[in-house]
């Protein structure tokens, strides 16, 4: 039997039911999953949002293949109030460093936004400046590369303080709620999924 799950990953917490150390993991949340679930690829720690956990490997291949391109939107806030010079920069594709190589991202949609007003503040909380604003944007991405969304933001000249996956393929965030958990019946989650 196959079950789908999504998940709101809090801030410091693996994306793995492993702990590591002093290190929170997907076995901390308030959920009793099934032993043969696992997540459909990652968010690091520092990254926030939503994680896909499936035991469905068919959905794990279309999901992670590079060559589907499916979509994934992110609720960034950066330092700095972001230009426009940067936006376009982002949407149309910048170089980036993945692994001791040089890659130029896909096109991608960057959209300016403010903070949502139900969006939880961080624990711990993103470093304040007094002298320095911040800016949010929505970047929607069809490609997933190690740690992509900081090094765009980094190298268009404004760095991520927060990241939020808020969306992959179609299935959304739960709830803003840091730890929240949705099971979804097969059908209706299959509905929801966007064209792969």
């Amino acid at each position: 039997m196959h079950f789908y799950y999504s998940v709101n990953k809090p801030y410091g917490m693996l994306s793995q039911f492993r702990r590591e150390g002093s290190r929170q993991s997907l076995a901390d949340l308030d959920f009793k999953f099934p032993i043969d679930v696992y997540p459909v690829g990652r968010l690091d720690a520092e990254s926030e949002g939503l994680l896909i956990l499936t035991n469905d490997v068919s959905l794990n291949n279309k999901l992670l293949d590079p060559l589907q391109g499916h979509p994934r939107k992110y609720l960034v806030q950066v330092e700095g109030e972001i230009s426009d010079e940067a936006v376009k920069k982002l949407a149309t594709g910048i170089p980036v460093r993945i692994k001791k190589s040089e890659i130029m991202t896909r096109p991608a949609i960057v959209e300016r936004t403010d903070r949502p007003d139900n969006l939880p503040d961080r624990v711990p909380p993103v470093r304040y400046r007094k002298s320095i604003p911040t800016s949010w944007i929505y970047l929607q991405l069809t490609e997933g590369k190690y740690h992509q969304v900081r090094k765009m933001t980094a190298a268009a000249g404004f760095p991520t303080l927060r990241l939020v996956r808020i969306s992959v393929s179609g299935i959304t965030l739960p709830s803003w709620s840091p730890g929240d958990v949705k099971k979804w019946r097969k059908l209706d989650f299959f509905k929801m999924l966007e064209p792969i």
